[in-house]
């Protein structure tokens, strides 16, 4: 009875997620309660991947440097210079225009693992990816913001690394440990679980986009239309890009598919935290809308993946 609730919730992903943003610009109080959980909430989903996963897995997406170093350059690279782009050729505001940049200029974001996790890509990859992103981050980032801008910003180093490393690290070391043991221990109990949990990983997801149109109702229902347009070409443009870009690095369609998340997906609330430090709310707007749009945006890459035969 439980697996089958498990696969019907599975097939409903994007439905679900679109009812609980519904109810979210209706009665955001009904989702925004859930802002100082989503770490805990985004810790259970990597401990879950954890128990899916096997060490040699990760073993494996360790011998793949190039596509890390890859995921890395294409990250730091495609995403700042398709928002400059898109900001130029949409005329966006100057504050608009920063704003699209300092988020194309984040690290990725650790919602990019649950994505690709429940689009059954290569997590131990897609892990390994935003690690390196976010270490890179405090270099790279207001890098490439002077760069481009001509704008200055600081990023906090140590918050980052204790961000990833309590919210993806150590969940999903955790879950490996668990996995490794449970062999011995708990073998059946440990499958049913593996079984159910990509349900739980929906409703938990779908519940976090919620909490995230929950918090942005007012500037969501005042609708930016140039802004949001701009947003939305960017993450599109960002999973397409990326995904090509792997593809023809030579990747196999299941790690082109994982570059593809790693790209699209920023840490979104990185860019909301250094737009409202250094120049206020009206650079924080694209980043806000950002984080709704790629979860949304991966949600319908999920089932469009789905939809294609595996080749490989």
């Amino acid at each position: 009875m439980l697996a089958s609730v498990a696969v019907a919730i599975e097939r409903l992903f994007l439905p679900i997620a679109l009812l609980f943003s519904a109810v979210s610009l209706w009665r955001p109080e009904a989702f925004t309660w859930i802002a100082p959980h989503i770490p805990v909430g985004l810790g259970i989903i990597m401990f879950g991947m954890g128990l899916t996963q096997d060490v040699g897995d990760f073993t494996a997406a360790a011998r793949q440097w190039k596509a890390v170093t890859l995921g890395a350059f294409l990250q730091f690279s495609i995403m700042p210079l398709m928002a400059l782009t898109l900001a130029w050729l949409l005329r966006l505001p100057p504050e608009a225009a920063l704003g699209l940049v300092i988020v194309g200029a984040c690290p990725g974001g650790t919602a990019s693992n649950v994505i690709v996790y429940l689009g059954r890509g290569n997590v131990p990859l897609s892990v390994l990816m935003t690690t390196v992103s976010t270490l890179l981050a405090p270099l790279a980032t207001p890098g490439i913001v002077w760069l481009l801008l001509g704008e200055r910003i600081d990023v906090p180093l140590a918050s980052m690394v204790r961000s990833v490393a309590s919210i993806v690290l150590f969940p999903v070391l955790a879950g490996l440990f668990v996995r490794s043991r449970g062999r011995t221990l708990a073998r059946h109990a440990l499958e049913r679980v593996v079984r159910v949990f990509p349900a739980i990983s929906i409703l938990t997801i779908s519940a976090i986009i919620a909490c995230v149109i929950g918090l942005n109702r007012t500037t969501l229902l005042g609708f930016p239309a140039l802004v949001i347009l701009a947003v939305l070409l960017h993450n599109g443009l960002g999973f397409g890009l990326g995904y090509f870009g792997g593809r023809l690095a030579g990747l196999s369609v299941r790690d082109a598919r994982t570059m593809g998340v790693e790209v699209g997906m920023q840490n979104s609330g990185l860019g909301v935290t250094l737009a409202m430090r250094y120049f206020g709310a009206a650079v924080a707007l694209p980043g806000a809308i950002f984080s709704l749009a790629q979860n949304l945006t991966g949600i319908v890459w999920i089932k469009f993946w789905k939809a294609i035969p595996r080749q490989d």
